[in-house]
């Protein structure tokens, strides 16, 4: 029983923290129709901030609050070179992705930035619930930042300017004609969307001490797959279950590779298991109209 409660603790406290990446993701691969491959830097560029503040004296949820401000101005970079440029959205987000490399490493002086001698939100919020740390104060304190933004992106999307963002993917032509500036759609879209990652991002770096270069390697392939995963077990309709979909899918995710380590499979495989379990998802639906004897169109090439 400690070992189930222990992989549940972990896949709850890891599907909250990286729900908000697979939200951000889904706000611009779905909403958006935009490929934003930007977020595996920006992942990495709300820790780099975090750390660096942190490190400098400043209180660690200003700290947390900059680098979420950190992850809006990449957001509006990445869409900026999309709407103003002109730059294909799939090359915008892997320009940026590779130019934030080079911007993480000069935000941390080197290639990782320690934090485990310093004091973060975990601690300050550990210390006001009087749990000493650990992984029960860490899931409340990150379910309740998950809430915060959950309401309030449940409020903004639901405004006139959140349901023109969301319908600039679905008919960009029918949103312009409507009198909207789809530019700035995608450019709020863009933003909303790594902010949210490096949010994440500064919040991971706290919780495990460290901040590190490499440390958002494989978030855009994450967030797809729990996106997909959620989508394919939930089947949202609407804006709160959307979101609550983001989240379920995050832990079912998170879930499978906690079992998996668990189980003794070396680290390395785990991209092999994230490769499947999409795959199987995916292939559930073709099965079943198969199996009814239905149609099916092509594949997408595109």
């Amino acid at each position: 029983m400690d070992t189930i409660a222990s992989v549940l603790s972990v896949s709850l406290y890891e599907g909250l923290v990286f729900g908000l990446v697979t939200i951000g993701v889904y706000l611009t691969f779905r909403f958006l129709t935009f490929p934003d491959l930007s977020v595996d830097s920006t992942f990495t560029l709300g820790g780099a901030i975090a750390g660096v503040l942190i490190v400098n004296g400043v209180n660690p949820f200003v700290a947390t609050l900059g680098a979420f401000a950190g992850g809006l101005c990449a957001g509006l970079v990445t869409g900026f070179l999309n709407t103003e440029l002109r730059i294909s959205a799939l090359l915008a987000g892997i320009l940026m992705m590779v130019g934030l490399y080079s911007v993480n490493l000069r935000i941390m002086g080197g290639a990782n930035v320690p934090l485990l001698r310093e004091v973060n939100s975990f601690d300050v919020v550990a210390g006001l619930l009087g749990l000493g740390g650990g992984m029960v104060s860490s899931i409340i304190f990150v379910a309740l930042v998950v809430l915060v933004f959950f309401l309030i992106l449940n409020w903004f999307l639901r405004t006139e300017i959140g349901l023109a963002l969301r319908a600039t993917g679905d008919s960009e032509q029918m949103v312009r004609s409507l009198g909207t500036d789809t530019n700035k759609t995608v450019l709020l879209g863009c933003a909303l969307s790594n902010g949210l990652v490096a949010l994440a991002g500064a919040l991971v770096a706290q919780n495990q001490g460290f901040s590190d270069v490499g440390m958002g390697i494989g978030m855009i392939v994450m967030g797809l797959a729990a996106v997909i995963i959620g989508e394919g077990l939930f089947h949202p309709k609407g804006i709160a279950p959307i979101l609550l979909a983001c989240l379920g899918g995050t832990f079912v995710y998170r879930l499978f590779l906690t079992i998996a380590l668990r189980l003794g499979m070396p680290p390395g495989d785990l991209k092999l298991v994230t490769a499947l379990l999409v795959i199987v998802v995916l292939a559930i639906p073709y099965v079943q109209k198969r199996l009814r004897h239905e149609w099916m169109p092509p594949a997408q090439r595109l």
